[in-house]
């Protein structure tokens, strides 16, 4: 991408024309440009060196008078090539930190709050898609007797992430004998991830001296039912939709209906997010890269967050392509890496 715009001068050019579009959402102009930023040439240059810049594809002309704007591939090159990324003051780390509210007892709290962090922080939306739980270590499980022939499982992460099924069994057992089965099951599955202690208690099942050992064969049976639920779905929280409404480029009823659609829906959301997972570090998908109803005015900003060595989530933020990256980039990482040690720290 660097290689695309030659010589000092194209590249500040374009980092003018980005930096303006982002204040003002309205095409810039070479006058604007001339005068607001130290190039030593006249408009009449900066003109030809914008004009240069539209044949490569990096900036376009709405209309014969207007100035320009810059591309998806300007915004992209402008990233990867010429961005200089603000860090965050101490003050604002202090006041990220202090955002959170105390006594937070839950991931699924801590994650909610983090939505609403980011939010706020960016002036956009903010989206935390939670752990999935089958990809999680597991920790515990524990069953606890509610009835005659009522059970409800606990299933624990190490992470912090909690599962509960309720399902009926055919006979009575005791809570000493629930307390056993658990007991027994935490021993054998310690430190395997979820989706692995399935196949293990398959495993387990089909060895012929389940059958001289009711102690296991009942734990594995009850272990089984409370594993029978699909525990891969992920929550996505989603903090500051309505801050969206005040970007001039969602001021189209119709092109705002299509977000809001997009976050109820929230299965192509999910899926980007979880591409950014798989990516590591901060991603940015810009319009059209991030296949959100082909919607060439959004664009994220993810990261992902995790326990330990454990990758966990992912969180981010939404909103116009012109939104201000040099301060959002800082910020999503910053984020990530707080929760991260948050969630070591707490759970």
């Amino acid at each position: 991408m660097k290689g695309l715009v030659r010589g000092e001068r194209s590249r500040r050019v374009l980092e003018a024309v980005i930096l303006e579009y982002i204040k003002g959402g309205v095409p810039v102009g070479s006058r604007a440009i001339a005068k607001k930023y130290s190039l030593s040439v006249s408009p009449a240059t900066i003109r030809n060196v914008m004009a240069d810049l539209e044949e490569l594809g990096l900036l376009y002309q709405p209309h014969t008078s207007a100035g320009r704007v810059p591309t998806e591939l300007g915004l992209r090159v402008y990233i990867d090539a010429i961005l200089k990324i603000q860090q965050l003051s101490i003050a604002d780390r202090e006041q990220i930190r202090r955002s959170y509210r105390g006594g937070v007892s839950r991931v699924e709290g801590l994650l909610q709050e983090t939505s609403k962090v980011l939010s706020s922080f960016s002036r956009q939306a903010g989206l935390v898609l939670t752990p999935r739980l089958s990809h999680t270590v597991f920790k515990r499980i524990e069953f606890v007797r509610l009835r005659t022939s009522m059970v409800m499982t606990i299933l624990v992460s190490q992470a912090g992430i909690v599962h509960n099924t309720v399902f009926e069994i055919k006979e009575d057992i005791s809570q000493e004998e629930l307390d056993k089965y658990g007991r027994y099951l935490n021993e054998m599955l310690q430190d395997l991830a979820l989706h692995q202690v399935k196949a293990r208690l398959l495993e387990e099942m089909q060895k012929e001296k389940v059958l001289f050992d009711r102690l296991l064969s009942k734990a594995l049976e009850l272990s089984q039912k409370a594993l029978q639920e699909d525990i891969e779905d992920s929550e996505l929280y989603i903090g500051g939709r309505t801050n969206l409404l005040d970007n001039p480029e969602f001021a189209d009823v119709e092109q705002m209906r299509r977000i809001f659609n997009a976050f109820e829906e929230k299965s192509k959301i999910i899926d980007l997010l979880d591409k950014s997972m798989s990516a590591g570090g901060v991603n940015i998908f810009i319009g059209s890269e991030s296949e959100l109803l082909d919607m060439e005015s959004v664009s994220f900003i993810t990261s992902p967050y995790a326990s330990g060595d454990e990758v966990l989530g992912t969180l981010g933020v939404i909103g116009p392509t012109r939104m201000d990256y040099s301060r959002i980039i800082p910020l999503v990482d910053y984020t990530a890496k707080l929760l991260s040690k948050m969630l070591e720290e707490t759970f």
